[in-house]
């Protein structure tokens, strides 16, 4: 595996360096205090840079009209299966590096993280998993404890790709349907709560579906921010879906967000029926644009799996 950055400006490299030094001191604070012998033993066996910034081809125009910025991408590999816990493990990380970002200003890109063990990542590969294949084919490891390599990747048949992406989208799709429907119960019984509740699901299932189908993988999380920039990056028509043009819209999509925990723990969480109709509308959209993006996917498949014989 790579592990140049002669391709990045000598500023992105800096900022690289910087946010690499964040994930190993928030990660040893979180283990500092670790009574278990597995804790004690807790490592980072590598960080890899994948995506835009890996390949070459990311956007850094924030202060343009469509304000686009390509995140940087980082798969983090383990030591310890147990390690990979988002929420006791890593969210230290998250929000420090959010801070420097959006705070501090001390990072000027935003960044993007998943967390595996070198089994899961090479398990990915002996299934052919296309996510997995592509960050051991254009990943770039900004730290290594040790020269290990990744597995050699094992691609899918083209019968089998085309089995799998079905299976994920006949799995997938009908319950965000079924989310969906629920929600507009919901907004009928004036629970705007549990609306905005159920429609965060149903978006969450539609990215993770999209992730999915066309590239065999989706992160564990119910992040919607982050499910939506992974799936972002698979067709410029997700894009489209959340409008950003002012501040209200992106706080629409903000409150969706925190949907999953505060619609329905926090007292202080506020949904109005405008709001609602608003977020139902784009919801439905993101559905549109996902079963179009999937259809196609499926379709590519179906005709390579024919040429196959």
């Amino acid at each position: 595996m790579r592990s140049d950055l002669d391709h990045l400006p000598a500023s992105k490299q800096r900022e690289l360096e910087r946010v690499v030094q964040i994930v190993f001191e928030e990660f040893e604070d979180a283990l500092a205090l670790a009574s278990h012998e597995w804790k004690k033993k807790g490592r980072i066996l590598k960080v890899i840079l994948y995506g835009s910034y890996a390949r070459g081809g990311w956007v850094d125009e924030p202060h343009t009209a469509k304000g686009y910025q390509s995140d940087y991408d980082l798969l983090i590999i383990v030591n310890d299966k147990r390690l990979t816990d988002r929420v006791k493990y890593w969210a230290k990380v998250d929000d420090r590096l959010m801070r420097e970002y959006g705070i501090a200003g001390t990072i000027k890109t935003p960044v993007n993280f998943i967390v595996h063990t070198l089994q899961e990542v090479n398990d990915g590969l002996a299934h052919g998993r296309y996510f997995f294949m592509d960050v051991a084919r254009d990943g770039i490891a900004l730290y290594q404890s040790d020269d290990t390599e990744l597995h050699q990747p094992k691609p899918k048949t083209p019968h089998a790709a085309l089995a799998m992406a079905k299976e994920y989208f006949e799995e997938w799709m009908p319950t965000a349907v079924g989310f969906k429907r629920n929600a507009g119960y919901a907004v009928k019984d004036g629970d705007n709560k549990l609306a905005a509740f159920l429609f965060h699901q149903t978006a969450e299932r539609l990215y993770h579906c999209v992730l999915l189908v066309v590239t065999f993988y989706t992160p564990h999380v119910h992040n919607l921010a982050f499910l939506r920039t992974q799936a972002e990056r698979l067709d410029v028509r997700l894009v489209h879906v959340w409008p950003s043009d002012n501040r209200k819209q992106r706080a629409m999509f903000e409150k969706l967000k925190e949907a999953y925990v505060k619609a329905r723990y926090s007292k202080h969480y506020h949904i109005t029926e405008e709001e609602l109709a608003w977020l139902g509308e784009q919801v439905e959209e993101l559905g549109r644009v996902v079963h179009a993006i999937c259809s196609e996917r499926i379709n590519q498949l179906e005709a390579t799996a024919r040429q196959a014989g």
